[in-house]
């Protein structure tokens, strides 16, 4: 069985976000999808099997399936576009979050996703605690979202992994308003057995809507400030987060199984 590590939101390999992709003419047992995300102990996994029109695509962490992954979905995109169906332009997949739909515009890829509706929740010590540096607001849906003072203290964060885990929210991503950038971020999993993903898509849909809002701008450059590092550019309307970026192709294997 064919496995593909792909860099995404990145140009260059060792940048960016890495994800396995496994493209599978049928589905595999649930147990040994995950033994496969344990193996390749990556943030995400992708699983995807072609069905009629579209493509089903399931994404696994080494800690338990989940429910949206940008990185991978954009990993999947692309090794479907360079290996299966080149001269497609837009890519159909059915998901836990609905339908998604990722369109290619030379080696650049968009991706259309739901956007969390955030709540604002009351700053605790916990999350200074956990932090190791005080939030100004926090927000809540899925994943937690602290916005931080300024962006030297994203950057410089070294958040004890324990107490995050005591927190809300399935990750908990930090942010602060960039020089560079509209936005500078970075996100954490503990709970899934990633300490820190690298470049987090699903992380974008929780921390745009509300940068989106603070800044009153639709359309915003992200900075994801993890040791990687990655690009996203991001465009909200209507309850939908494009989110774009490129990718590069770093492996290519066999799987024994």
């Amino acid at each position: 069985m064919k496995c593909y590590i792909v860099d995404a939101f990145t140009k260059e390999i060792f940048k960016g976000n890495p994800a396995a992709v496994c493209v599978l003419d049928q589905w595999l047992p649930d147990e040994l999808m995950q033994h496969i995300a344990m193996e390749n102990s990556l943030s995400e996994t992708a699983f995807t099997v072609k069905e009629g029109d579209h493509w089903h695509l399931r994404w696994f962490t080494p800690g338990g399936e989940i429910d949206l992954c940008g990185h991978a979905t954009l990993g999947t995109a692309y090794v479907l576009s360079h290996f299966f169906e080149p001269d497609a332009s837009r890519y159909v997949f059915q998901t836990l979050s609905g339908e998604l739909i990722v369109t290619r515009d030379g080696d650049r890829f968009s991706m259309d996703f739901p956007a969390y509706d955030m709540k604002p929740v009351p700053v605790t010590d916990a999350m200074e605690e956990a932090l190791g540096v005080r939030p100004v607001e926090a927000y809540l849906a899925r994943d937690l979202v602290c916005v931080l003072a300024d962006e030297g203290d994203v950057i410089h964060c070294q958040p004890d992994m324990a107490k995050l885990k005591q927190l809300d929210g399935l990750l908990c991503n930090i942010t602060a308003k960039g020089s560079k950038y509209d936005t500078v971020s970075r996100s954490f999993a503990p709970k899934l057995a990633v300490p820190e993903d690298p470049v987090c898509g699903s992380g974008h849909c929780h921390i745009i809507p509300v940068m989106a809002a603070k800044l009153d701008k639709t359309d915003l450059v992200a900075y994801q400030a993890s040791k990687r590092g990655g690009e996203l550019y991001c465009h909200i309307e209507k309850g939908r987060i494009a989110l774009a970026g490129y990718a590069a192709l770093y492996a290519e294997s066999d799987l024994k199984i």
